[in-house]
């Protein structure tokens, strides 16, 4: 049964595939619309149904553009190896996800520019021509003749790449200022918020979308919302949107432009908003103070608002109801502290230590990894400040420390693995700043913190083998030896403590070798 089996389907797929090269563009493109099966398998990703929802047409059209793209790409590739006969297969199925996409988004967008139909149509002529090129590729095995026609190929498979890039910008470009047309005209409570939902899902779709929302206007138009107290309850899903476009500088410029800060603050410290709200615009915040941001230097309004801000922050890490609310409070709270030093004073005033020691023992609020990091972080960054030891000692937060050494992921998800590394690498380098203080570094010795940095630093699988987990412990370990000297064996001493930094880290990294 089996093998009879595979003989069916590999004669269906042997018919398919003649199909490709048998029968009219035109014909292709009906017959390409209509799906054959409802069970997936590993080529479904070329067979879409059109038959879809009008909130999944967006969706549609940007999963033709990927296919398209994708074989557009892979054309390259075989023409690249002379592979003439699935150049030619790969050339008409792109010829009909074209004239299929264009098919398709001309039934649910109105009103299409002329600009549009002008790159339709050029779009569509420079296919024929590209499909035309390729048959007669296959219908030719003169190495001159092919040779010749290979640069002709290629120059067309770039300008195809080139229109195709075009349309779908304009595509995109006008379905974004209608999204932002409904947004700011409509009267209707539902269409607003259909329409920002809409564009919330535009803006998961990558960068270049998020720009393109951004070039349209779309952070002015979303911040008029949060400045409405009639849309108060679209405010979280605003703000959410608000956050996915300022991944991307042009996002960032409107949101300075709009005093978008000052919205962020107003909304922050007005406790007549719900959690939600404070919790997604402590997410816009994270976001647009993000360390890993390379545009932030022109937040200048951020400074005036920073205090009421941080202030704000902290009353939602302390009041958080969710391990989520608190991570995106605590988030906002860790990147302005890289942002700007003086947070780490405004803190401290806040008694902060003592708030998001005392949220770690909560497991309802910090109950992940990724909450540990933004702690660790916050304590990281302000263990700088010589009055932050005894914050540290009365909240008991070495302890926390130590038991951050022991951070493990749970699932074994690299993401999760990723952030209980930092956890550790955090800790040690908490542990080191605040051991120049001899009570703190008493306590850590007391709690048994050497035993654990050496554990560390000798054991690559402890420590997930990452090198900036080493490099923190061997520094915290020879901070605590300075003032603890008799906590270590000789063997460690000489092998972690003595040498240069470097020999030690390099003794380490080869450790799980030489063992073997």
């Amino acid at each position: 049964l089996s093998r009879m089996h595979l003989i069916q389907v590999d004669s269906v797929q042997r018919w398919m595939e003649d199909l490709k090269l048998m029968t009219d563009c035109e014909c292709m493109c009906i017959l390409q619309s209509k799906p054959i099966s409802i069970e997936k398998d590993e080529q479904n990703e070329l067979i879409l149904s059109s038959q879809y929802s009008t909130c999944d047409n967006l969706q549609l059209l940007l999963k033709r553009a990927w296919i398209i793209s994708t074989e557009l790409t892979r054309i390259a590739q075989k023409l690249e190896k002379n592979r003439w006969q699935r150049v030619h297969s790969m050339t008409v199925r792109v010829n009909c996800h074209v004239r299929s996409m264009i098919n398709e988004y001309n039934m649910f967008i109105r009103n299409s520019s002329e600009e549009t139909h002008q790159f339709e149509k050029l779009l569509i002529e420079k296919c024929s021509e590209f499909t035309a090129f390729t048959e007669r590729c296959i219908q030719t095995e003169d190495e001159d003749i092919l040779k010749s026609m290979k640069s002709c190929i290629n120059e067309t498979l770039t300008t195809v790449a080139q229109y195709f890039g075009q349309l779908i910008e304009l595509v995109l470009t006008h379905e974004a200022q209608n999204l932002l047309r409904q947004i700011e005209l409509s009267d209707s409570m539902y269409i607003t918020e259909t329409a920002i939902s809409s564009l919330f899902s535009l803006t998961q779709e990558g960068d270049h979308l998020c720009r393109i929302i951004a070039k349209e206007g779309g952070v002015v138009t979303l911040f008029k919302i949060c400045r409405q107290d009639c849309f108060r309850c679209l405010y979280p899903q605003t703000l959410r949107t608000l956050a996915s476009i300022c991944c991307v500088e042009e996002g960032m410029h409107q949101l300075e432009k709009v005093d978008g800060i000052l919205c962020l603050a107003d909304i922050l410290t007005d406790n007549s908003h719900s959690e939600a709200t404070h919790a997604e615009a402590a997410a816009v915040i994270a976001q647009i103070t993000s360390p890993h941001l390379t545009f932030t230097q022109h937040l200048s309004s951020f400074l005036e608002n920073m205090e009421e801000i941080v202030t704000a922050l902290v009353k939602l890490c302390q009041e958080a109801s969710s391990g989520e609310v608190f991570l995106l409070a605590s988030a906002a709270l860790a990147n302005i502290t890289f942002f700007d030093t003086m947070a780490c004073e405004i803190l401290l005033q806040l008694n902060a230590i003592r708030i998001l020691l005392a949220a770690c023992s909560d497991k309802r609020v910090v109950d992940t990894p990724y909450s540990r990091d933004q702690v660790v972080t916050i304590l990281a960054n302000m263990s700088v400040l010589d009055q932050c030891a005894s914050e540290i000692i009365q909240g008991n937060g070495v302890q926390l420390l130590i038991e951050m050494l022991f951070e493990k992921s749970s699932s074994g998800n690299s993401a999760e693995v990723a952030a209980c590394e930092r956890v550790q690498q955090k800790s040690a380098v908490t542990l080191a700043r605040l051991s120049r203080d001899p009570e703190v570094a008493d306590a850590a010795v007391k709690l048994s913190c050497i035993p654990r940095l050496i554990k560390l630093c000798r054991s690559p699988t402890e420590r997930n083998n990452s090198d900036s987990v080493l490099v923190a412990c061997l520094a915290a370990l020879r901070r605590l030896a300075v003032m603890s000297p008799d906590g270590l064996e000789d063997s460690d001493f000489q092998q972690l403590v003595k040498p240069r930094l470097v020999d030690s880290f390099l003794l380490c990294t080869n450790m799980e070798e030489s063992f073997v």
